[in-house]
């Protein structure tokens, strides 16, 4: 059987054989093709739409900031390429022209057996005979007229010298319990700044200071800034530190210089 298509003009004109064409069932008969392509077509609208409206909304919707704080741990750094410098040998230092000087003894009342010929009293004719002055040593001097005094050579050199801090060294100090102690109590005392979340400032602050031999830390300073107010918070994280494990050279407990970046991150 042929395919009859109902809508076609030749069908609508054998129903209509012999009627009234001014019947309004003739007119919705020709209109019928229109008026189901355009059904057809707000269907298909309404139906996309109705699909991508919440994809829609959640695009038009205003992102909410979350704030996290986010601490770079240690393990992700650059491990450090240790140089070993070799100093060259310093000259010797010739020794200071001294003066001759006979030694003072504090008279202290002991048995005779008690007292070694280093601590006897000079003899009144021995502090004549001597040409040098009266010290706290006896010194056979190499420069009588320009040469200095043991006892002022001696305060000298007692006077305590500051100990410039080292960048690598054999054992680097080391906070109680771990990097995992130290980044937890950043991240838990690392407090975002209202005015940078605002300002959707986010990066990386990186932050030196020196460890003592006694393991305080001090000489806190901003290597590399973000922002004014995320370098001064995390300057006073980092001074909140408790004492550190000092580090060592050659067995010995060394002032260290230790690099600490903190991580300010905004998550949405």
């Amino acid at each position: 059987m042929a395919k009859i298509d109902l809508t076609s003009l030749e069908w609508r004109e054998l129903i209509f054989i012999g009627k009234n064409k001014e019947y309004g069932a003739y007119q919705l008969r020709s209109e019928s093709s229109k008026r189901h392509n355009l059904a057809m077509l707000i269907v298909t609208v309404v139906a996309v739409i109705a699909f991508s409206l919440p994809k829609l909304i959640e695009m038009a919707k205003p992102k909410e900031k979350v704030e996290t704080i986010g601490v770079t741990t240690l393990s992700q750094l650059e491990k450090a390429v240790v140089k070993h410098d070799v100093k060259k040998a310093e000259a010797a230092i010739p020794p200071p022209a001294l003066k001759s000087s006979i030694k003072f003894t504090a008279p202290v009342i002991k048995k005779d057996e008690e007292v070694s010929e280093d601590e006897e009293i000079k003899s009144q004719q021995e502090l004549t005979d001597a040409r040098g002055v009266i010290s706290i040593a006896d010194v056979k001097g190499n420069d009588e007229e320009h040469g200095a005094d043991i006892a002022d050579i001696k305060a000298n050199v007692t006077q305590e010298v500051e100990e410039k801090p080292y960048t690598i060294i054999e054992q680097m100090p080391q906070y109680p319990g771990g990097e995992e102690e130290l980044l937890a109590f950043i991240g838990n005392n690392l407090k975002y700044p209202i005015i940078a979340q605002e300002n959707g400032i986010q990066g990386r602050v990186v932050i030196r200071f020196v460890v003592s031999k006694t393991g305080t830390i001090s000489n806190v300073e901003v290597l590399r800034s973000l922002d004014p107010a995320c370098d001064r918070e995390a300057v006073r994280v980092v001074k909140l530190l408790k004492q550190w494990i000092p580090g060592k050279q050659n067995g010995v407990n060394v002032p260290v210089y230790y690099t600490l970046p903190i991580t300010f991150r905004l998550q949405s």
